[in-house]
């Protein structure tokens, strides 16, 4: 399945940060998101944020809000996100103009596709490549 009936992708990696106003900076500076939605609560803090890339998405907000999602998520570990971007090399350099932590340079895989791969400010890790499998539909 390629998404839902109507084209929308189905799957939304949730992460949450210590500094969610600071992850989407550099989330969209470094690597290239595109805002499209970012709600704030009355403190300031992220409640909850949806930033674009390609035709997928990641969901995001600030840790220690309450609520069951941040409660299950209090005791979890750092995440890995896959994401698609066309050139390779292009958005490698814009990611190291911005400061990104670089953990793996742009590399051509056996299997076919170059990525690269960068650690957010709190340690996430992206891997940013031209691997996309064709979903069975």
């Amino acid at each position: 399945m390629a998404g839902t009936s109507d084209g929308r992708p189905s799957i939304y990696p949730a992460l949450l940060y210590a500094d969610a106003k600071a992850a989407i900076k550099q989330l969209t500076e470094a690597f290239g998101f595109t805002e499209l939605a970012v709600y704030e609560g009355e403190d300031g803090s992220v409640t909850h944020a949806e930033l674009v890339q390609g035709n997928g998405a990641v969901m995001l907000g600030s840790k220690g809000r309450g609520g069951v999602f941040d409660a299950a998520m209090k005791d979890a570990g750092r995440t890995g996100v896959y994401v698609v971007v066309e050139d390779v090399d292009a958005h490698h350099r814009r990611a190291v103009e911005h400061g990104a932590e670089i953990l793996m340079p742009p590399t051509d895989q056996d299997y076919g596709s170059r990525d690269y791969m960068a650690r957010d400010a709190e340690g996430n890790v992206w891997t940013f490549g031209t691997y996309a499998p064709e979903l069975a539909g």
